[in-house]
């Protein structure tokens, strides 16, 4: 592999630190296409030892196991254990010295901006180096995230390698970062009005992305009259996703999770048994009712206490999306709402989608 001068100057950076083995944790920033998987995948073949990939949501970690990260899990997979049941025999999970992170001799983790401090504390406490990727360009991390980000890189990758430059999605993102027009229109990137934008498209996207709570909730109306949905809460075979982290149950804030049956309701609440979207044991949850037929904004403490929060997944808020990827992504352009952020959210979406991106504008 020919590198370039700035990508050998990053795996000396490595290489160096590694062996020193004064410092739990390497920070390698760089923009999208910069090359940040390709080096740490080369440096794990080269370093020797065991090597663990992780990322924070499945999606993300089936994304780096298609860039050939053997192995990529999710880092709550890496890090906890399935424990007694505490409550109704569902499976609960705890951090365990004994999960496959106390096995590796160096861990890598991509998409690191959605890490919280329990999660990276709970990582850190296996005593193992970790090495972790980060782009600088993309929103700050939503509430609670930021742990691994909140320093300063050990080493920023800045330059676009030339097989990603001739990407139009990553084009399209170098584009938005540099504050430049852009008008793709190739089979894996269109920029399209909204007139334009067919019911087709909508049904392909493994992903929709939106600025806007209202914008989202109205697509997942939409999408789940399209679907054939007609209850007013969940059915076999929706699409949601996680709102708060659970890690005694294994769920994580942004996750995408699929309805694998329904229950009795409860009280207040629906119950289902839902899968994780890239595949995985099923997970029984209790959610306050409201949450389908008024909203999760619309719900008070009191009646969140002590319960899981899910919403509808068709539609994502590119907030919500942080930390994850999907092969076909259709993005409906609110970065306007941004203000001073604006480039950020749009790059942020744009670098959401692995091989198929409409933006919709």
């Amino acid at each position: 592999m020919n590198w370039s001068p700035e990508q050998d100057a990053a795996l000396l950076a490595v290489d160096r630190w590694l062996k020193a083995g004064d410092s739990p944790l390497f920070r390698l920033f760089g923009y999208a296409g910069a090359g940040k998987t390709t080096l740490a995948r080369h440096f794990a073949e080269n370093a020797g030892g065991d090597v663990a990939f992780a990322a924070f949501t499945g999606k993300a970690a089936h994304v780096m196991r298609q860039k050939g990260c053997t192995g990529a899990s999710t880092i709550h997979a890496l890090i906890y254990r399935p424990a007694s049941g505490e409550e109704d025999g569902e499976p609960m999970f705890t951090l365990r010295h004994d999960a496959p992170a106390s096995k590796a001799d160096l861990i890598i983790i991509d998409e690191c901006s959605m890490v919280d401090e329990d999660l990276g504390r709970d990582l850190l406490s296996f005593g193992k180096p970790v090495l972790v990727l980060g782009d600088p360009a993309q929103l700050p991390p939503v509430k609670g995230g930021g742990f691994f980000t909140e320093g300063e890189p050990d080493f920023m990758l800045t330059e676009i390698h030339r097989q990603a430059a001739d990407n139009p999605i990553i084009r399209l993102s170098m584009a938005v970062r540099e504050g430049e027009s852009f008008d793709e229109q190739t089979e894996e990137c269109r920029v399209i009005s909204r007139d334009d934008i067919s019911t087709e498209d909508i049904m392909a996207a493994d992903q929709i992305l939106v600025g806007a709570n209202k914008t989202r909730k109205r697509y997942n109306e939409r999408l789940r009259q399209l679907h054939g949905y007609t209850d007013m809460t969940p059915e076999a075979d929706e699409k949601l996703v996680c709102l708060r982290n659970n890690k005694k149950k294994g769920l994580l804030n942004g996750g995408i999770w699929a309805v694998d049956r329904r229950m009795s309701p409860r009280g207040g609440r629906v119950r289902f048994s839902v899968r994780p979207e890239e595949g995985g044991k099923a997970v029984n949850v209790s959610v306050p009712r409201a949450f389908f037929l008024d909203g999760p904004e619309t719900v008070p403490w009191t009646q969140r206490k002590g319960a899981d929060e899910f919403d509808y997944g068709y539609a994502l808020t590119v907030h919500k999306a942080q930390g994850s990827q999907w092969d076909n992504i259709v993005l409906f352009d609110e970065s306007y709402m941004f203000r001073e952020h604006r480039a950020r959210w749009l790059y942020t979406a744009v670098t959401r989608a692995a091989e198929r991106l409409i933006v919709v504008r």
